[in-house]
């Protein structure tokens, strides 16, 4: 059944010698590869923050009220949290090609759908089931990394892959708020599930296979280790029981706690907040999706070349710019420059840290055979942490609410300690993780 639903499981590594080994024609479809997967991601994010960009216009139009917001984005991040381990071991097994279009070609019918409806139970379950779909995207990026690229170009790879995310939020920030803005919020999903139909396609016809069907080595054979001829249930066993990726799935949890907290109700807190029009309010919070690229894309640069393949002490520092940032961001008066400036450091900083929590150091401390299940246990904790903030959140803005003249009002201070807080704490638990290397180096 799940061969039949996610394609067919893939044979068993094996180290391939090519009798005409043509360098050239590798490097081109690593470069296809990279592309793809980039892009590809992007899109998923682009069906995931569709909701977020529209909330405003959800309420405004009466819609749903803000709780209903919040507990039909939790639906998503929990559907996530629970498909990102299920999808992360069955990553490690099955055809990745196949796997990252069906995720995105359903999330992108989902959103759809969601553009010609007002019925807050159809809602929640489709939402929920974006989630689960959206799951599938990540582990499939990263398997695909850990097959295609060895130890030494794997951290770079990894960064600049990581820009996927930053572009996918740009995408929506800019593109799909316009159409919201112009058109409405029916339309903003209907777009952007039409052009991620499209992507989807790309998906399909792109995605090369691993290396060594197209008669090259094959990567993972460079890590030989130990515990080679363990079966892959086993190797993912020894996932399960590695203590130091538990401290960093609690770490990555608090994270994404802020994370998501600027992406879900960044827009939404700016306008009522601090007074800002629509178009500045995403203004400001777009600069930090666009800045975010430039850290996401160094960040394996940064851990490569100048700490020498480890990712603790730039995680810490920047970690450090993440709570300073955001904690600008929630306590200081409306500015434009310094909102704008202090996302642009927070930006920058998310993406650094999200490729670190986010992957990679999973990916350093575990087996590369298991690539898939390293984040899938990061992100069933990342994203149980985001579900929850966006209850919490919901609920702390709603529960401080007051209609003043008429007006609604809101009183942000509880909701911005949370969000500081949180921040805090994952920095604090990243310092934890030191000097652990995977099995396989």
């Amino acid at each position: 059944m799940i061969e039949m639903i996610y394609g067919v499981y893939k044979k068993e590594r094996v180290s391939k010698k090519p009798s005409n080994e043509n360098k050239k024609e590798l490097t081109k479809k690593k470069w296809i590869v990279f592309f793809t997967i980039t892009f590809g991601y992007a899109f998923y994010y682009v069906t995931r923050l569709s909701f977020s960009v529209a909330k405003k216009s959800i309420v405004d139009a009466g819609v749903f009220d803000v709780t209903e917001l919040g507990i039909i984005g939790s639906a998503l991040y929990f559907s996530y949290a629970l498909g990102k381990l299920v999808n992360g071991l069955l990553a490690d097994r099955v055809n990745v090609r196949k796997f990252m279009f069906t995720g995105l070609f359903i999330s992108a019918l989902i959103n759809i759908s969601l553009g010609f409806t007002t019925l807050f139970w159809l809602f929640l379950v489709l939402w929920a089931l974006n989630g689960w779909v959206q799951s599938m995207g990540a582990p499939s990026s990263v398997v695909t990394i850990s097959q295609w690229y060895g130890k030494k170009e794997r951290g770079t790879f990894y960064g600049m892959w990581g820009t996927s995310h930053n572009i996918g939020e740009a995408i929506t920030f800019v593109l799909i708020s316009l159409v919201i803005s112009s058109f409405g919020w029916q339309y903003g999903f209907r777009i952007a599930g039409f052009i991620s139909v499209l992507m989807s396609l790309v998906i399909l016809k792109f995605l090369y296979e691993s290396p060594e069907q197209y008669g090259f080595p094959n990567v993972v054979c460079e890590h030989a280790n130990r515990n080679n001829n363990q079966s892959i249930g086993a190797k993912q066993w020894q996932v399960f029981k590695n203590p130091a990726l538990w401290v960093l799935a609690l770490s990555s949890a608090f994270f994404y706690v802020t994370r998501y907290a600027v992406n879900s109700w960044g827009i939404f807190f700016l306008e009522a907040e601090k007074g800002y029009s629509t178009g500045e309010a995403r203004f400001v919070i777009a600069s930090s999706a666009i800045a975010g690229i430039l850290g996401t894309f160094f960040s394996g640069f940064i851990s490569d070349k100048l700490f020498k393949g480890s990712s603790n002490v730039p995680a810490l520092l920047f970690g450090i710019m993440y709570t300073l940032s955001i904690s600008v961001f929630i306590l200081s008066p409306a500015n434009l420059f310094i909102d704008v400036g202090s996302m642009i450091i927070f930006g920058v900083a998310l993406g650094v840290l999200l490729v670190y929590l986010g992957g990679l150091m999973a990916v350093d401390i575990c087996s590369k055979e298991t690539s898939g299940t390293a984040l899938g246990i990061i992100g069933i904790a990342s994203y149980i942490g985001a579900g929850i903030q966006d209850i919490v959140s919901g609920y702390l803005i709603e529960s401080n609410r007051e209609i003043i003249n008429g007006v609604d009002t809101y009183n942000f201070d509880n909701v911005g300690y949370l969000w500081i807080g949180s921040a805090l704490i994952s920095t604090i638990l990243a310092t934890f993780i030191w000097n652990k290397s995977s099995p396989d180096e």
